[in-house]
């Protein structure tokens, strides 16, 4: 500070040493106040931008759901034709053990 401002004692004039102490320290409280809201609002707002990121991955898999199960009303429908095709399936399985086995081939024991 410039020399005229001090008082005895190298305060300011019209105030006690004592007080001009206690007002730095309580600007440097809130100096250390000032910083620690600063950090926690950025964080909090990190966190923030965060959810939203997340809240959008959500709505977009929501939206595939959707889109997923549009044509669940084929399932019974294909389910009948593959039990279609099993049978048609077993049925030449049959034929072919009959054949290979000589039982139920033409001129076999059958």
């Amino acid at each position: 500070m410039p020399p005229f401002m001090l008082g005895y004692a190298g305060a300011l004039d019209g105030y006690a040493p004592e007080e001009v102490t206690f007002w730095w320290i309580a600007i440097a409280m809130g100096l250390v106040v000032l910083i620690v809201v600063t950090l926690l609002l950025s964080s909090l707002v990190s966190m923030v931008r965060s959810i939203d990121r997340g809240v959008g991955g959500v709505r977009d898999t929501l939206r595939a759901i959707s889109e997923n199960t549009a044509n669940c009303a084929l399932i019974p429908v294909t389910a009948d034709r593959v039990d279609a095709v099993l049978a048609e399936g077993l049925q030449h399985h049959l034929f072919l053990t009959r054949v290979l086995t000589g039982s139920g081939a033409p001129g076999g024991k059958g």
